[in-house]
């Protein structure tokens, strides 16, 4: 007798149709191929992007890489490649016409929605931690695995830098799984991954519009887009956990009803014509 379906048996069934689709591949060679492009650039071209933070240091050290990558993929990159599969996993199915034959396995739709909202969650983070990894590897290749300055001007030794990167790359998830829970909620309402996946990449693009138009500077504290920047705060010493604090919160305040919404379009909707 067969077990009774689960979230996580719908969780492992979406990680194989991820396996099985050419956009998850795409984003995932995105995320490795832009370190590799980015530091072959700057070996060969010299200089760097001296007007970020840690532009300045890529040559001197290999820690450099991750953390400008970081600052420069959050203007759309990141929001994108995680578009690609939140804006895409719910309404790829009404696409195909799947999405009545999914909920006759004897699934509840909770178990349906909870699957594909953690197989969006794992991909978002698998592709920053494989960006985080490339650019890691050939910034030590180009530039050695020496001390990093912080954001303070003190010097960080290597090791503990690296520890640094790798607590930076976990608090940049915080405003992914947000711009996660919003393409989800598109991808539910909408029934059009295409519509989706653009509508996600153009929420996250009009929040940092609004970031720099004049006049709502007193917006920016709790604006989505500003979170991405969040991780700096470990970068300093002391390491300032204001900004952190409040990027859990402020992505909570978009996240929590996006998911929200998307779970109660999802168990509301009517899949009577597929």
């Amino acid at each position: 007798m067969s077990a009774t379906p689960t979230v996580g048996t719908v969780y492992r069934w979406e990680l194989r149709k991820l396996r099985s689709q050419k956009r998850t591949y795409l984003g995932l060679g995105a995320a490795a191929a832009v370190p590799i492009i980015f530091v072959t650039a700057t070996t060969l071209r010299g200089g760097g992007p001296n007007d970020v933070p840690f532009g300045r240091y890529i040559h001197d050290t290999g820690l450099a890489i991750p953390l400008v990558l970081l600052l420069f993929g959050s203007i759309w990159m990141f929001p994108l490649i995680t578009a690609l599969v939140a804006g895409d996993i719910v309404a790829s199915e009404d696409g195909n016409g799947t999405l009545k034959t999914i909920l006759t396995r004897s699934l509840e739709r909770w178990q349906v929605f909870g699957g594909k909202t953690l197989a969006a969650f794992t991909y978002a983070v698998a592709a920053i931690f494989l960006n985080g990894i490339v650019s890691l590897a050939a910034g030590v290749i180009a530039s050695g695995f020496n001390p990093l300055v912080s954001l303070s001007g003190t010097t960080v030794s290597a090791p503990r830098g690296l520890l640094l990167v790798a607590l930076s790359l976990l608090v940049y998830l915080i405003p992914i799984v947000a711009i996660a829970c919003v393409g989800l909620l598109l991808s539910t309402i909408t029934r059009n991954s295409a519509a989706a996946v653009v509508g996600t990449l153009m929420f996250s693009l009009i929040l940092q519009l609004i970031g720099i138009l004049p006049g709502l500077g007193g917006l920016q504290p709790y604006l989505l887009s500003t979170q991405f920047n969040a991780w700096q705060g470990l970068l300093r010493q002391p390491i300032d956990w204001d900004p952190i604090v409040r990027a859990a919160w402020v992505c909570a305040l978009y996240a929590l009803p996006a998911i929200g919404w998307a779970y109660l379009a999802f168990l509301r909707r009517d899949v009577a014509g597929g």
